[in-house]
């Protein structure tokens, strides 16, 4: 199907159902490849964000400003010569500013056509080595047109003294701009097959705006069209070529860190499920206006690298964010069937059994998409069971089950848009769509176990008749470590006793401080009958206990060759601890 808008704005009744069936005639064409340009622009906004102690005080701003307006600028454009910009990559703090100002495309290209009667582009360069090669060519042209002006910014940030402030507006925008890659940080962001959604999703904002954007004063660009918005106009020149048709029409979107009235998101979302009939909202996609962002519920910070990776008895976790919405059939009418007693029951397929969260089908609206479900799901889970049931079921008590249709990750993953629509029952359609599953942080825990003898067994009448009845020396208190799927990863062992052990026999000695030794082995239990084994043999960490030195109560040698020491204080009212970490390689460097 395809939306017909008549001469006063309004729509025909169709839609066109599905973002793929939208042409390139139809949309604006998107000239740069966006896939490899997001994943740049969050690896510098990364960057950017690593440099907070140095990049964003204010006297390194201020004169980072002066070097944009006073060298970088007019070189650029010396150097540019016809439609494509040098390729060329000036300093972190230059290009930092040179992308603050291109987040206003208005302001922006007035500036550059006020000086330069001309639109300064930035190169689109994406190759690691080649961004390298631009950079080093950068710096070779700034030292012969400079001499005198240093390549990288050398202004002391610690100095209280400002530089003169040669353009308040430009600053202000870097200045409002310092928290921008915590919007765009979720770890799913650089990830092919979201960048591609993301991107069909952004040329479908582009249709509407062309095609249906005068009855709306403003949008809101929902999280992943921001990212992909973005990402287009930190290229002015592609981005004005672009966007030319509809350049007057792009100043009713909500940019970043613009303030969003009441009643403008909704205003968005009514547009978006007219032309599409499909919910504005997803997994990875919320619409919340400006730098807005819903927090989610636990720490998912990206790491460059996994160091846990060598240890084998520990499995990575994988998250993703999940999002079902729902909406009723438009010919379904209260008169028709009463919908009172009917209710949606989401749960998942694997594991987590007892999880069942009820929806009354009664509050969802008839013409409109509703979110149901925003919930984040381990990928072994496997995928979300939605349920149709109806209260009253034998005996009046209890529910009866209508119908039930199935999500499955895998399903999910290979559909184009990350979603799925099912039909439930003919009376009530709904969408689930997800983000990528990513990496998330190991989640473990310590459960406490038998105690071990000195070789690792655990102290049982079952190893003595294996041992032929010789006793059991040594005593250690166990604990086991399990991870997220309860599999066991790591046994800790801390050693309280000495002597022998047999059934009835000698009682242990209580060992002294000093020969109370810590230990992690890696891998599960050995069992040899029930829950009875033998710990791991691999020893992969160690803590000794030593005399504690002057103003310490405590101090443990690690195997990595650092040294814990511990100092507590206690009082009626007041009692806290103290760390020091110090690394026995290098005796000056103390934490505490």
């Amino acid at each position: 199907m395809s939306a017909i808008r008549n001469g006063d704005g309004a729509f025909d009744g169709k839609s066109i159902g599905n973002l793929r069936e939208i042409t390139e005639e139809e949309t604006v064409r998107v000239s740069i490849d966006l896939v490899a340009a997001t994943r740049r622009h969050v690896g510098f906004l990364r960057l950017v964000a690593e440099s907070h102690c140095w990049l964003h005080n204010r006297p390194t701003i201020t004169e980072a400003v002066r070097r944009y307006e006073e060298l970088w600028m007019p070189l650029m454009s010396e150097l540019t010569v016809g439609p494509n910009p040098p390729l060329i990559i000036p300093p972190l703090d230059i290009e930092w500013v040179w992308y603050c100002h291109t987040m206003n495309p208005v302001s922006y290209r007035e500036y550059c056509e006020s000086r330069f009667s001309k639109l300064i582009g930035k190169p689109t360069i994406f190759d690691e080595e080649n961004q390298e090669y631009a950079y080093n060519r950068c710096r070779e042209i700034w030292v012969r047109k400079y001499p005198s002006e240093p390549f990288e910014n050398e202004l002391d940030s610690d100095d209280p003294q400002d530089s003169i402030v040669t353009n308040q507006d430009l600053l202000d925008k870097v200045s409002n701009h310092q928290g921008l890659y915590s919007k765009f940080s979720e770890p799913y962001m650089t990830e092919t097959v979201y960048i591609i959604t993301a991107k069909q999703r952004y040329k479908g904002f582009l249709h509407m705006i062309q095609r249906y954007g005068d009855g709306c004063s403003r949008l809101v660009p929902a999280s992943d069209i921001l990212l992909m918005w973005s990402t287009h106009q930190s290229y002015p020149t592609v981005y004005a070529a672009d966007l030319e048709e509809i350049d007057e029409d792009m100043g009713k979107v909500v940019g970043l860190g613009e303030a969003v009235k009441e009643g403008e998101v909704e205003e968005t979302k009514k547009l978006w499920e007219r032309v599409f009939d499909q919910p504005y909202e997803k997994a990875g996609g919320a619409a919340n206006g400006g730098l807005g962002q819903v927090k989610p519920w636990f720490s998912w910070e990206v790491m460059e690298s996994d160091v846990n990776t060598k240890y084998k008895s520990m499995v990575p976790r994988f998250l993703l964010e999940v999002c079902v919405t729902v909406k009723l059939n438009s010919k379904m009418k209260p008169t028709q069937e009463d919908i009172s007693h009917d209710f949606l029951r989401l749960r998942v397929v694997r594991c987590h059994r007892e999880l069942k969260i009820d929806k009354l089908l009664s509050n969802f609206p008839l013409e409109s998409w509703q979110k149901a479900w925003h919930l984040y799901c381990e990928f072994g889970t496997r995928g979300v069971v939605l349920e149709l049931r109806h209260h009253g079921g034998f005996f009046f008590r209890g529910s009866s089950l209508r119908d039930t249709v199935t999500f499955l990750w895998n399903d999910l993953l290979r559909a184009p848009s990350l979603s799925l629509e099912r039909q439930v029952n003919e009376s009530v359609r709904a969408v689930t769509s997800i983000t990528p599953p990513a990496q998330a942080s190991y989640l473990l825990k310590c459960v406490p176990d038998r105690v071990t003898d000195d070789s690792g067994a655990m102290i049982s009448d079952v190893i003595l008749r294996m041992n032929q009845y010789r006793p059991q020396e040594g005593r250690w208190l166990s604990r086991t470590v399990l991870d997220h799927a309860s599999r066991e990863c790591f046994v800790v062992r801390m050693r309280v006793g000495g002597g022998f052990w047999r059934r009835g026999g000698e009682t242990p000695l209580v060992v002294k401080w000093e020969d109370r030794i810590i230990e992690i082995r890696e891998g599960g239990w050995s069992y040899v009958a029930g829950s009875i084994g033998r710990a791991p043999e691999r020893v992969v960490g160690t803590a000794i206990p030593r005399e504690a030195s002057e103003h310490w109560n405590a101090s443990w040698y690690f195997s990595t060759g650092d040294e814990l020491m511990i100092q507590w204080e206690l009082s009626t009212l007041v009692s806290g601890l103290r760390f020091s970490l110090k690394n026995q390689t290098s005796p000056d460097s103390t934490v505490r």
